[in-house]
């Protein structure tokens, strides 16, 4: 019997991919909202309260009242926006973290689809700080290059007019002020004490990022390794189907490598790579900002929170 799904704010980045992914399931059945209805409260709380699952793909404060709307009915909702990724009564929806984090996404009524930089920096960041490889107070740099897509509508028009000035055609930095609003599931997620010093980069091209972690041994105060490293991430994440651990690479091969950041682009995988040497590692996750760190990742929770195949309608 096929469940259904109301996604408010179809029409922006997230929720058109997650309708690309329901393409063909006979399982689901979408609830659309009249376009000169989609800012009506009447309408937008008929819908809601009327579905199994609701998407939240909209701006924190409508996803704030998203929320209220919904009252008491049994719908269980999947949220997009920063609203409510740090709040202890929402399921963080990042399975891969741990067991605790999947069950929560299972029997919650409330998930908070993460961040796209959150993403890659609690796959790496995470599990370091439970394993003790990095100290909770380790005063972590992170930095990250994501395709334009990230900034929404008016930064895709932006690069994408005619008229775009040559500036918008190269990388760009940001949150400059040590601001971006994804800091704060940063650190409450992965478990630091401090807020992580975080260093985006915007570039041209659509979709997909790195995110990047050094880890020094001598701000550690610890031993350091790549292949210490390599093994524990490997433990932690054997058997995700979404979230791969790539080979440890040394000498001639790591001197070679070179990471780019769309190589993912249009999936809902992620990659993480151990580079460096010993007392000083450098840790990458690559991913879709579209796929793994939006829209992907909330239909993998649908899928787990429906109790069907995570990977259904997902590369």
């Amino acid at each position: 019997m096929a469940v259904n799904v109301f996604i408010d704010g179809q029409e922006g980045t997230t929720g058109l991919r997650i309708l690309e992914r329901f393409v063909g399931r006979d399982d689901i059945n979408i609830l659309r909202i009249d376009p000169e209805l989609r800012k009506d409260a009447a309408e937008r709380k008929k819908l809601i309260q009327a579905s199994d699952f609701t998407i939240l793909c909209l701006p924190d404060a409508a996803s704030r009242e998203a929320v209220e709307l919904a009252g008491d009915a049994p719908v269980r909702i999947i949220d997009a926006s920063t609203a409510h990724r740090t709040n202890p009564d929402w399921a963080y929806g990042f399975p891969e973290l741990s067991p605790v984090h999947r069950e929560k996404i299972e029997k919650s009524s409330r998930v908070a689809v993460p961040g796209c930089y959150a993403s890659g920096f609690n796959a790496l960041a995470f599990p370091m700080v439970k394993s003790g490889l990095m100290p909770a107070d380790y005063p972590v740099q992170c930095f990250a290059v994501s395709g334009y897509s990230g900034g929404g509508k008016k930064m895709i028009a932006e690069v994408e007019s005619p008229d775009s000035v040559p500036e918008v055609h190269s990388p760009r930095f940001y949150g400059l002020a040590n601001n971006h609003k994804h800091l704060p599931e940063m650190q409450a997620i992965s478990g630091l004490t401090t807020k992580p010093m975080f260093t985006p980069i915007v570039d041209d091209y659509y979709n997909g990022m790195v995110v990047c972690i050094p880890v020094q041994s001598a701000v550690a105060r610890m031993n350091v390794s790549p292949k210490k490293i390599h093994e524990m991430l490997s433990r932690h994440y054997k058997g995700s189907k979404f979230v791969k651990v790539m080979p440890l690479l040394e000498g001639a091969d790591l001197t070679a490598l070179r990471i780019s950041s769309n190589d993912l682009r249009d999936t809902n995988m992620m990659e993480i790579f151990v580079c460096g040497s010993e007392g000083q590692v450098l840790l990458c996750a690559r991913l879709d900002n579209l796929g793994k760190g939006a829209s992907g990742a909330a239909v993998q929770c649908l899928n787990i929170m429906m109790g069907t195949d995570e990977t259904k309608g997902l590369l």
